[in-house]
């Protein structure tokens, strides 16, 4: 039978229809005047827009966290994505377009299938007349543009925009799960058959369409990982609930679903998590591996119970947001130069502290990928492990069966170790044998619950190891917090009036010059005037001077004070180093380090 085909074709038939091409559409053959992805960073070399160090860093970033060599340069900082545009334009020979801010339009994106725009990373942008502007990330891909031609009826007119930008414009048009307001206008059309009584919250599921409860925990999985949040938290109270957001550290409430639902929301949750529904007394833990925005996320999920029914809070492990490279975490060059000589030593503990939230194990990742080579063996004992790492052995540890993290330490002993991570010391024995390991030629590191660098010295005596063994064990304590950064899209200067220079502890003369900023409040930062986190950093290395106040057990004031004189920047410091660099703002500054004011 003969098919005739109009300007309009399926896609799925059209792409079964036509002749395979090896590899398409990820690799494609290479005709005359095409560009191959591989050869972008070979070209990006040649036009010194990168040297081989950052050509490394990138890969090894895409190694850990996935995601384009492209992507991960702009990532790391190596290049601006300004100039990778600039760059992108002059090599496919097309004009570029700037993706920054692009609301999407339905009518167009109705034009292009979302799996059909995902395959060929590309976007229609405008339409003038029969002629469709196409944002692409390769716009040399001749069969993509055939494949466009056929499926829209339209002329195409590429335009090509970094990999990164058309990525996360095709998650804002194409969202499989729909838009928040287009789930809870279904809920509304719901609400009006569920019978008004109290036996429908204690029915659960079962008694309502599924489809609802679905598209909402499925919405609101997506909107978290789409705005960045690092846990999404869903509230019972006794007549209402809450779902909040915790990005960028801080809790941001997001909607509040029909109280009707409250239980069907839960169980659902629950059943993803592989939990029992029917036990609502205990709290329960349990883990989501899904599939959202074209990439796997992992969701630790726990249900507590509280007076007005279960309370879930997940917790979101996106590898494409972790970030492995020391150089962009936000040390200064003095500390980082410390840091590194402390992790690129054979044998010693390095201790990073701070409160839960702080990034510790960002920093710890950090420098196991900088010291993880291919002659050192690396173990690490994790509860829970967060994020896998090649060529690291990660032991969970699980109490439950007698696996703590002393047990696993003693077994990493027996494995011809060169370099030990502890998630966490917490008693005598985990503490007791780390130190004898820092001692006996391994480097061990580890994270402990102090407020600064010095007190970590007292938090080890005072869990019972020696103060000798504590001042030979230890080389380097890095104390760290996350400020906010300001919003560089609403983003505007302030003035420091003298109560604030008082609190900061700053004087005018010091204050002169500074770049002070803070936000407004825009749709990129969801009004929040802030973007994105940066670390602040405390970084004591343990040299004979502090060795000998160890040995007389002196306090963590007197430790602290004869740092600082030997050049050690404190906490309240390095974020005023980053205040005055308009990285981030007065409030900030004064909530992170409160207790800090050295």
């Amino acid at each position: 039978m003969a098919l005739v085909w109009g300007p309009r074709r399926h896609p799925q038939v059209l792409l079964a229809n036509r002749a395979p091409k090896a590899g398409r559409p990820d690799v494609v053959p290479h005709l005359p005047g095409m560009v191959v992805v591989e050869d972008i960073s070979k070209k990006l070399l040649q036009a010194q827009l990168i040297d081989e160090n950052a050509l490394q860093k990138a890969a090894l970033q895409q190694k850990t966290a996935g995601g384009s060599l492209t992507g991960n340069l702009v990532k790391i900082g190596a290049v601006t994505e300004e100039k990778l545009l600039e760059f992108l334009g002059k090599l496919y020979g097309c004009a570029p377009i700037d993706l920054m801010g692009f609301e999407p339009d339905p009518a167009l994106t109705r034009l292009l299938p979302g799996d059909v725009a995902t395959k060929f990373m590309a976007l229609p942008v405008s339409r003038s007349g029969r002629k469709l502007v196409v944002a692409m990330a390769n716009p040399s891909n001749i069969f993509a543009l055939d494949d466009i031609k056929f499926i829209t009826g339209y002329e195409v007119e590429p335009r090509v925009a970094s990999e990164a930008a058309v990525k996360k414009a095709l998650d804002r048009a194409y969202d499989s799960a729909g838009t928040m307001a287009d789930v809870m206008k279904g809920f509304e059309d719901d609400l009006a058959v569920v019978e008004e009584d109290d036996t429908a919250e204690n029915e659960g599921i079962g008694q309502m369409d599924e489809a609802p409860i679905v598209k909402l925990v499925n919405s609101l999985i997506s909107d978290a990982v789409r705005k960045g949040a690092s846990d999404i938290h869903i509230e019972p109270y006794e007549k209402t609930m809450r779902v909040r957001f915790r990005i960028d550290g801080a809790l941001q409430e997001m909607m509040a679903p029909p109280y009707k639902f409250k239980a069907a929301i839960t169980s659902r949750l629950k059943i993803m998590a592989d939990l029992d529904i029917a036990e609502r007394r205990v709290p329960q833990d349990g883990r989501i591996k899904i599939k959202v925005l074209n990439r796997t996320i992992d969701l630790r999920v726990s249900s507590l119970p509280t007076i007005f029914g279960e309370k879930i809070v997940m917790r979101i492990l996106d590898k494409t947001n972790l970030n492995v490279d020391l150089e962009r975490l936000g040390f200064e060059p003095a500390s980082m130069k410390e840091f590194l000589a402390a992790i690129l030593n054979p044998y010693g503990m390095v201790l990073v502290t701070g409160p839960t939230g702080s990034g510790k194990t960002t920093s710890l990742y950090s420098a196991l990928s900088r010291v993880n080579t291919p002659n050192v063996n690396v173990m690490t004992a994790e509860d829970p492990v967060e994020y896998n790492l090649d060529g690291i052995n990660q032991v969970l540890v699980n109490d439950s069966v007698g696996l703590s993290f002393a047990a696993a330490l003693k077994a990493f002993l027996r494995q011809d170790p060169n370099i030990i991570m502890v998630g966490e010391i917490r008693d005598i024995d985990t503490a007791s044998i780390a130190t004898k390991a820092a001692l006996t030629g391994h480097l061990v590191l580890s994270t402990l619950h102090t407020n600064d660098a010095p007190s970590a010295i007292g938090r080890l005596i005072d869990m019972g190891i020696e103060p000798f063994l504590v001042a030979s064990s230890v080389n380097l304590v890095l104390a760290q917090r996350l400020v906010r950064k300001v919003c560089l899209h609403c983003k505007k200067a302030t003035e420091l009036t003298d109560e604030i220079l008082s609190e900061l502890q700053l004087t005018r003369e010091e204050a002169n010059g500074a770049s002070i900023l803070e936000g407004q409040g825009c749709v990129e930062c969801n009004n929040n005037g802030y973007r994105g986190r940066a670390g602040v950093y405390e970084v004591m290395t343990i040299t004979p001077p502090l060795r000998e106040l160890i040995l007389q057990r002196a306090s963590a004031i007197e430790i602290k004070r004869t740092a600082v004189e030997g050049g050690m920047l404190t906490l309240r410091r390095d974020a005023l180093q980053k205040l005055r660099r308009g990285i981030t703002s007065v409030e900030e500054v004064l909530k992170e380090t409160a207790a800090d004011k050295m």
